[in-house]
């Protein structure tokens, strides 16, 4: 039982250090849009690369919803997301291959 416990301990970490990296690459890309950057400059298009399969979706669903305010809320949204799932599934699969062990 002690290998799926390290097994799961691995999956937990790494998926941590995922949703970290996602946290932050989506932070830059907030930061960017602030300064009106240039639509062609590669760091831009990473990050819209990165981030727009989680905030495109994200955008469909609250559109409607922002139309009013005009503010795009999807990376607020998403930092709930990343957060939710880091403390409750990363924690839970930790729990569990420390239960394992």
């Amino acid at each position: 039982m002690f290998i799926i416990a390290y097994i799961l301990e691995g999956i937990a970490t790494v998926l941590g250090l995922a949703l970290s990296i996602y946290y932050y690459l989506l932070l830059a890309r907030v930061l960017i849009s602030w300064v009106n950057p240039d639509p062609y400059n590669q760091i831009v298009v990473f990050l819209r690369q990165m981030t727009d399969p989680i905030l495109e979706p994200l955008r469909r669903v609250f559109l409607p919803l922002t139309m009013q305010i005009r503010v795009d809320l999807s990376p607020i949204l998403a930092f709930f997301i990343i957060v939710f799932l880091q403390k409750s599934l990363v924690g839970m699969l930790f729990h569990i291959a420390y239960m394992l062990k």
